[in-house]
């Protein structure tokens, strides 16, 4: 593979957790891969770039896509990975979090897509997948307002199939089961547990989950699946 011929990757959230699994993940498959998230990357592999960037910041987000074409003339894969949660009861949310949440989760997932977008225009090819989560079609209590963002952004990334599809740029998003990353480290166990239980197969996700996902969804014989959703662990 050379280096013209080696796609680009941006994920997004890849400091820690299912983002920077995902990001070498790819590296190892011969990606050039660019990360974002809020913190300094420490990935030493030189095919990885790593942006000091809060995808909720529209200027910073423009920035970020400028610099990754400038460098490679290119993007064709989009992992929207990058999310914040926190479980409260409803009752118990300030707005200040409430809205910090769709900042993040709704309106950040948008701005990386739509400038990316413009990107992959260019040469008629891309993949976006937006990351959503189980916790949205299984209703879990205290997860009222992360589930309302991760549930539009299954609705923006089915609208945005359409809109892109003329430019072979495809749309999916996917839903993983409890992985035990710092997201979850603070949530009840007898929370997790009643997930788990819930699930047809009853364990924990793992990063390893999904890249496998996201390898289906990415390679090039999947240019006929768009607008899609899977939820892992035999969610509907």
């Amino acid at each position: 593979m050379t280096p013209s011929e080696r796609p680009v990757l941006l994920v997004t959230g890849s400091r820690k957790g299912i983002g920077r699994y995902l990001a070498e993940h790819y590296l190892k498959k011969g990606y050039f891969v660019e990360g974002c998230s809020r913190g300094d990357g420490d990935i030493g592999d030189p095919s990885y770039h790593h942006h000091h960037v809060d995808v909720a910041d529209e200027k910073a987000v423009r920035g970020m896509v400028a610099d990754i074409t400038k460098r490679h003339g290119r993007i064709d894969v989009v992992l929207n990975n990058a999310a914040i949660a926190s479980m409260n009861h409803v009752l118990l949310t300030p707005a200040k979090s409430a809205n910090r949440m769709l900042e993040v989760n709704v309106t950040g997932t948008m701005l990386v897509c739509r400038d990316a977008a413009k990107v992959m225009m260019r040469r008629r090819y891309g993949r976006i997948v937006n990351f959503t989560t189980i916790v949205a079609p299984i209703a879990l209590a205290g997860e009222a307002v992360y589930a309302a963002s991760k549930s539009a952004v299954v609705t923006f990334t089915r609208i945005l199939a359409f809109e892109l599809g003329q430019w072979g740029i495809t749309c999916n998003s996917f839903g993983a089961t409890p992985i035990m990353t710092d997201m979850i480290r603070g949530v009840p166990q007898d929370k997790i547990d009643a997930v788990v239980n819930g699930l047809a197969i009853k364990r924990l996700g793992t990063p390893e989950d999904c890249a496998n996902v996201c390898d289906f969804f990415i390679h090039p014989a999947s240019d006929n699946i768009t607008g899609q959703v899977i939820y892992l662990g035999g969610v509907t």
